[in-house]
């Protein structure tokens, strides 16, 4: 495995666009039952918000050292407001929207009790129409600005037009990584790489019978999609990588599994840093599956830096 290219990437620009979401964690302590409902009774002690979906994906670029900016839409309330202090305390350039028709900012508030999750509430609704007309007015603007783009899709709406968004990038030469959502994988095609996991995978083609059928419907795809490269995250079985030189694959790197939130976004943030920074796709598959081994060893949706990439 090539060295990480530290100076190449923070010469690196990454615009990330996608689904935008505030994770919130409730950390306390459980000491009893309650006498309302057989529930247990959490005395929170401790309160944080951290970057999630397409933000988190944009929250680690910026902590692997490249130039980052991040698009997407928000809601008019608390959550929203959140996420522009944490992108702008992260070094992340804000270039979100704000949907003025009364979209809620997707929020997942977990309430966990000695380090263990006990509840998890989700609060979403999905943007409106000028608030995905200012989306792509934003985007055709500020693209020329970078040389790589992430879209992140968690199919809570703000890429429901993702078809121009890539035809765009592809017209201005721009290569585009995705994570996808779904199993209407023609929605990207024309991209140039997509990263889905095996569960998404399997709900794209079918469940496969043998590495070899998983290697004919994964070039086939590839080929339908006309994409350089498909790569499969599959958890304890780690990383396989299918381009037209053939299949590559890396195995998974994690010594202990604590948490496996925000893992993907982890993953696809440092295909993209390396990428935009000179790396082939076999060496950023490598350096990807070391960050993914190591953010599951973290609590929640977490990072991983420079540092400990390259440690």
């Amino acid at each position: 495995m090539k060295l990480f290219p530290a100076s190449a990437v923070h010469a690196a620009r990454i615009l990330v666009v996608g689904d935008i979401m505030l994770d919130r964690y409730w950390f306390g302590e459980v000491d009893r039952i309650s006498p309302e409902a057989p529930v247990p009774v959490v005395r929170v002690a401790r309160r944080e918000d951290r970057l999630g979906g397409a933000a988190n994906v944009a929250r680690n670029i910026a902590a692997l050292g490249a130039q980052v900016g991040l698009m997407g839409i928000v809601g008019s309330d608390e959550a929203g407001a959140r996420v522009r202090a944490l992108v702008r305390g992260s070094g992340i350039h804000d270039g979100l929207v704000e949907d003025a028709e009364g979209m809620d900012t997707t929020l997942k508030m977990r309430v966990l009790g000695r380090q263990q999750q006990l509840l998890r509430v989700d609060f979403e609704q999905g943007p409106g129409s000028q608030a995905l007309d200012a989306l792509d007015t934003e985007f055709r603007a500020a693209l020329a600005d970078y040389d790589l783009l992430v879209l992140s899709d968690y199919a809570k709406g703000a890429l429901a037009r993702v078809e121009p968004l890539i035809q765009a990038a592809r017209d201005a030469g721009v290569p585009v990584l995705v994570d996808p959502k779904g199993h209407q994988y023609r929605r990207y095609q024309g991209a140039t790489l997509v990263t889905p996991n095996r569960s998404e995978m399997q709900d794209a083609v079918g469940r496969w019978d043998s590495e070899d059928d998983l290697t004919r419907r994964a070039q086939a795809m590839r080929q339908e999609l006309n994409l350089e490269a498909l790569l499969v995250t599959r958890s304890e079985q780690g990383m396989t990588l299918y381009t037209a030189a053939g299949r590559q694959h890396a195995d998974a790197q994690a010594h202990e599994v604590f948490d496996v939130s925000g893992a993907g976004d982890t993953v696809l943030a440092t295909l993209a840093v390396t990428r935009a920074a000179g790396l082939d796709w076999y060496d950023a598959m490598l350096w990807a599956n070391r960050a993914g081994g190591i953010v599951v060893g973290k609590l929640g949706t977490s990072i991983v830096t420079a540092e400990e990439l390259s440690s």
